[in-house]
């Protein structure tokens, strides 16, 4: 079994019903979601491109998926969740949109985001204790040879390439993408999202994912509110 610390939004908000229908799955409920036809995307061409995010579930990732050190245990990891965020006020990203990363589609925040970077560096070093070394067919994965230096430091220190100044927020919609499709890809998902593209979204948890057994669908395990401070602040 495996965790991770992800930022979703509550499954009733506009962005995470959006996303559902896009990937076609709530990974809060782990039902199928009807996925939408769209402009420029034809027959089951969304059921394929949104493979990986279906399994995944929809997310931003802060702690990437580890299995828990000897001697850890599940209510250890969320008490640990509890007490982290107990100390962490909730603030709001000022909007995302819809963008490539890697050769995939994404929604990412518009504009810089120091406290959703301070968070994520937080999220990193507070819970590294209680995840258990990489093994070796687990580094192999990540395709080290293809890493910069610092993202091949990261993985080894910290069991994720992508974190402190290789870290960029995002929420995977695709898999990666042949070049000649993803404007026409782009264009669909950006009509998708429209309704909430460019508009406030409360980072107001964190959510706690599991990974039943290997290759399974990821679920949510619960959602870790964030303290509420006198004035809410803007990302």
């Amino acid at each position: 079994m495996r965790y991770a610390i992800y930022f979703s939004p509550e499954r009733s908000t506009p962005l995470a019903m959006l996303a559902a229908s896009w990937i076609g799955r709530d990974a809060a409920t782990g039902r199928p979601v009807p996925q939408p036809e769209l402009t420029g995307l034809g027959g089951d061409e969304l059921a394929e491109i949104t493979g990986p995010a279906r399994r995944y579930g929809f997310h931003g990732t802060l702690k990437a998926p580890f299995h828990l050190a000897e001697g850890v245990g599940e209510r250890d990891l969320v008490e640990s969740m509890v007490a982290f965020c107990a100390d962490r006020q909730r603030f709001d990203l000022t909007g995302l949109r819809v963008g490539e990363i890697a050769g995939f589609l994404a929604l990412l925040p518009d504009g810089a985001n120091p406290e959703l970077d301070a968070l994520a560096n937080d999220v990193v070093t507070a819970f590294d204790a209680l995840r258990a070394p990489l093994s070796e067919r687990e580094i192999e994965r990540r395709n080290p040879e293809r890493l910069t230096l610092a993202e091949l430091r990261n993985l080894m220190r910290w069991g994720y390439p992508h974190v402190f100044d290789c870290f960029r927020f995002h929420m995977t919609l695709t898999s990666h993408l042949p070049e000649d499709d993803r404007g026409r890809v782009l264009r669909a998902a950006m009509q998708h999202f429209l309704p909430v593209t460019g508009k406030p979204v409360a980072f107001d948890a964190l959510t706690l994912f599991v990974e039943p057994e290997p290759g399974a669908p990821f679920e949510i395990h619960s959602r870790v509110p964030l303290a509420i401070g006198q004035q809410r602040k803007t990302a």
